[in-house]
């Protein structure tokens, strides 16, 4: 008891000192629960992604089309439960910054193929009705205050012409890190106003989403899948759709990998700032662990009070840090969510803050406490006075 009144004292003793310390440790670890953060909202499509879908693809590149004739050949393929259709809209809502995913999609499959996406059966049944209709996501319609009933306009980029969409579904997602942030519409509707603009552009489809009854045979379904188109026009890439997320992720690793780094450098910045606190705190008191020498107190005993002080402040700064860090990512992803649509703060991150302090303190008190375990009491009581 004696021993945590020491350690409490000494680590208040200088107010200014410590409190600068602390709001140091305070800023690094919300830095670096934020960054972290960042880089799982990067990966969240791929942690999302199911072992029992597969991506159907062009092979030469996600440009280029594949004919629909190709769905019936993959259904056919052993092991294959549904397939649906799906091409990449890529609308203008107002204005170009008010991006978000747009999909048509062969809707009946699609949301066999995506359980996670919850849907009223009275909205499901309103969207399959009306050849206008759209879904979209719950935080997608807070985004823009949508609501069920409204009229959509969009305007096309990669299909020309001014588009109109009725909501007729806002979707929940199953987990947290469920994308509710997609524009849903019918792929028919897509492809008959194709055929009436560009003839030669209809009956095309982006990619395939095929869904599998066993998870294990994916490879060898994808292997099957591929060797039926091979050598033709259009041959096909298919991919666990894992790997298909993890494509995009690869475009901007380097800026990942630099996120990372820069999360690590914070850490090992606010260690040598808490190091030198600690090297201060001991040197002062050379002194008095010499006084404590002499009354019989064994340099295990000095050293704990240099770990525990160390530990003191660490946890102050590292507590205070991880409570900062819930409404900062709350508002971060708020304001980020058509650039994040899954950010959140994963108990992941957590373990790697508590981690972060913990290692942080010891490393900070090694060196002053081995120092101050070995000064001589003599060479220590010399400094008295």
């Amino acid at each position: 008891m004696y021993l945590l009144k020491l350690i409490f004292r000494n680590a208040f003793r200088h107010k200014l000192r410590t409190a600068l310390t602390v709001l140091g440790i305070v800023i690094a670890v919300l830095a670096f629960g934020l960054l972290q953060t960042v880089i799982d909202a990067w990966y969240a499509g791929v942690e999302a992604s199911s072992s029992a879908r597969l991506i159907t693809r062009n092979a030469i590149s996600l440009v280029f089309p594949l004919p629909i004739t190709y769905e019936d050949k993959i259904r056919r393929v052993p092991g294959v439960r549904t397939v649906s259709r799906s091409n990449w809209f890529g609308g203008i809502y107002i204005d170009k910054r008010n991006f978000f995913a747009q999909f048509a999609a062969d809707a009946q499959p699609f949301f066999e193929l995506y359980p996670e996406y919850r849907l009223r059966p009275e909205q499901m049944k309103a969207f399959m009705l009306d050849r206008k209709g759209c879904v979209v996501g719950r935080k997608l319609a807070q985004t823009y205050g949508w609501k069920l009933g409204d009229t959509i306009p969009l305007r096309g980029t990669i299909f020309p012409g001014n588009w109109e969409f009725v909501i007729r579904g806002i979707y929940e997602g199953a987990e947290a890190k469920t994308d509710e942030s997609q524009f849903i519409f019918h792929w028919e509707y897509l492809n008959e106003y194709i055929k009436k603009t560009s003839p030669r552009r209809a009956n095309q489809v982006g990619i395939y989403l095929v869904g599998i009854a066993d998870s294990d045979r994916a490879a060898e379904i994808s292997r099957e899948i591929d060797a039926i188109f091979r050598n033709s026009l259009a041959e096909t890439l298919t991919e666990t759709e894992k790997a298909f997320a993890l494509g995009f992720v690869s475009m901007v690793e380097a800026i990942v990998a630099a996120i990372r780094i820069v999360s690590f450098v914070i850490i090992v910045i606010i260690m040598a700032v808490m190091a030198n606190t600690m090297a201060m705190s001991a040197r002062e008191r050379t002194a008095e662990y010499a006084t404590l020498k002499a009354l019989g107190f064994g340099p295990a005993y000095v050293q704990a009070l240099i770990y525990g002080e160390s530990l003191l402040i660490c946890l102050c700064g590292g507590a205070l840090g991880i409570l900062a860090t819930f409404p900062l990512v709350g508002g971060f992803g708020a304001a980020m969510v058509k650039l994040f649509p899954v950010f959140q703060f994963s108990w992941n991150t957590l373990a790697m803050q508590v981690g972060a302090v913990l290692v942080m303190a010891i490393v900070a008190a090694v060196v002053p406490a081995l120092r101050a375990s070995r000064v001589r009491i003599a060479q220590g009581l010399r400094a008295i006075g």
